[in-house]
């Protein structure tokens, strides 16, 4: 949702700041006044690409700065800056951190919906149909897909398995007699996982056993041999205790020194173990060093690591396998990914049959929305059909898409190839209402929707604008007063005169906000054009 956006020389917008309500928000203001200069600014925010012909005439550069709530964003929201120079170099900053274009369309971008006639909208993406529909038709979709997912990720697996197993088995008389030659070197060291690291650890030990038999028994020579540490802390202990009769403070003294005499007795105890653990073996010596050399001389030559020998072991050894097994391996991943394959092929006629109920409920609800807009027998149809093998996606085994039918025998084509912005805008707006709360674009931004509109046509849109208005956040330019009439928040778009033109925006409120309804209802501010404007004022605040 966007919670504030502060727009910079923009086209004819020098300074301008709006506030869009939660709900619904107009903008009105006479043809030509700058209502596209906003939109483009909305788009800047958003992630789309810009041009250095935006920035308004004289200025260095633009600014576009927004302060959104996301969804998971915490109590201060997520705060956009975007700069475009007159030279066309841009900057992007979230939450005061540079960042890519591409970085703020991912993550603003797909939470807003600019909906107009020439806008990039998420209605004529056919990939975003399937998205739309798994939406609406909620946990009962994305569990079936999720199935799906699983299983087309363990097909995939298998196949590539199959492959390996393949390439293996085509191995070349040269490619087998070099896996043979390895097998049979690495297989006549024959290492083991984790010895190397055992014999490196034990290396030192035996290579200097004397030096280290030695030091052990020297000191535990001068702990406990005559005269030795322990005879004369026991001295002490002793000498300690018999004046502690006249001193008690002694014999706390005595009984620390007495408790150090223990450990020391117990390290003592542990060198004389250790002492005679201790051995100097050449012999031992000797077999350790060579097995390292040997194990080193593998790593050098199908290293660096000891687990990359032990990997090319078992590489090795599965391509004779393979070469000399008469296909057996081939055999097993062949049906292996035979059952992957037909557990996926289960897996997509359930996503599809899950796909297919729910496809006409969510046309004929659109429908029946669009008819409410007075669009006549027009319909919407979603259509599923299911792709070769091959084609199988993430998204699942078929390709869902949004057609639209201008009249009753008249056939259904794709919604990207209709030409009115009216009428696409008409469509994508009866399919947020329908949507809901499961839509996960947040504001929805609509340029045009009410183009050859008027009359009943007018109340109708205005009562679905402000339906849908309680479930996303609705920014809405617009030339009708029904319209105008239902927003939570009105501004106006205006353009001074002069040599360099000026757009601002205003927010209106009391008798500024019925003089520009009564403007737009009959083109002139005259008193019953303002009485009627009151009304309708009054008409829809009783409403909510």
């Amino acid at each position: 949702m966007i919670d504030e956006l502060h727009v910079r020389d923009v086209a004819l917008i020098h300074d301008a700041t709006i506030e869009p309500a939660p709900g619904l928000t107009v903008l009105t203001g006479e043809t030509g006044a700058g209502k596209t200069a906003l939109l483009s600014s909305v788009k800047l925010l958003v992630g789309e690409r810009s041009d250095a012909g935006m920035v308004r005439e004289g200025a260095p550069s633009l600014e576009v700065e927004g302060r959104l709530f996301l969804r998971g964003d915490d109590e201060d929201g997520t705060v956009v800056r975007r700069r475009v120079g007159a030279d066309g170099r841009g900057r992007v900053e979230i939450n005061g951190h540079m960042a890519s274009v591409r970085e703020l369309a991912e993550r603003v971008g797909s939470t807003v919906d600019l909906c107009g006639q020439h806008e990039h909208q998420r209605l004529l993406a056919i990939q975003s149909h399937v998205e739309m529909l798994d939406s609406w038709i909620g946990a009962a979709a994305a569990d079936a897909l999720a199935a799906y997912a699983d299983a087309l990720a363990a097909s995939e697996q298998a196949a590539s398995e199959l492959e390996r197993v393949r390439e293996m088995s085509r191995a070349t008389g040269e490619r087998l007699e070099e896996a043979a030659f390895a097998l049979r070197r690495i297989d006549e060291v024959d290492p083991r996982e984790g010895e190397l690291e055992e014999l490196e650890a034990q290396l030192p030990r035996v290579e200097h056993g004397e030096a280290l038999m030695a030091a052990a028994s020297g000191a535990r020579e001068l702990l406990s041999g005559d005269d030795g540490v322990c005879d004369a802390l026991s001295d002490a202990v002793r000498a300690l205790e018999d004046a502690a009769r006249f001193d008690p403070a002694l014999g706390t003294w005595a009984k620390t020194l007495e408790s150090s005499l223990i450990d020391i007795e117990d390290v003592s105890s542990e060198l004389r173990d250790y002492a005679d653990e201790v051995d100097f073996d050449p012999e031992e010596l000797e077999r350790i060093q060579t097995r390292l050399s040997r194990l080193e001389g593998l790593m050098r030559t199908y290293g660096p690591r000891m687990a990359d020998v032990l990997e090319r072991r078992e590489r090795a050894r599965e391509v004779v396998a393979a070469a000399s097994d008469g296909g057996e391996l081939e055999r097993r991943a062949a049906e292996e990914l035979e059952r992957r394959e037909a557990a996926l092929a289960e897996a997509a006629d359930a996503l599809d049959a899950v796909r297919a109920e729910a496809a006409p409920r969510l046309a004929a609800a659109v429908t029946e929305q669009m008819a409410l807009l007075e669009m006549g027998t027009a319909e919407l149809e979603v259509s599923i059909e299911r792709l070769p093998r091959a084609e199988w996606g993430r998204r699942g085994p078929s390709r869902v898409e949004f057609l639209y039918r201008p009249a009753a025998g008249l056939t259904a084509r794709p919604l990207r190839k209709i030409a009115s912005g009216g009428e696409v805008s008409r469509v994508m707006l009866a399919c947020k209402v329908v949507l809901g709360e499961a839509d996960l674009c947040e504001t929805l931004v609509f340029d045009e929707v009410d183009a050859g509109v008027g009359g009943a046509t007018a109340v109708a849109l205005a009562g679905v604008l402000a339906r849908l208005a309680a479930t996303h956040q609705v920014i809405v330019v617009t030339h009708l007063a029904q319209v105008a009439v239902a927003a939570q928040r009105h501004y106006l778009v205006r353009k001074s005169g002069g040599d360099l033109p000026e757009t601002s925006l205003v927010e209106l409120s009391g008798e500024e906000r019925v003089a520009e309804v009564a403007r737009m209802l009959s083109g002139d501010t005259g008193e019953a054009s303002r009485d009627l404007a009151r009304e309708m004022l009054a008409a829809r605040a009783s409403r909510r």
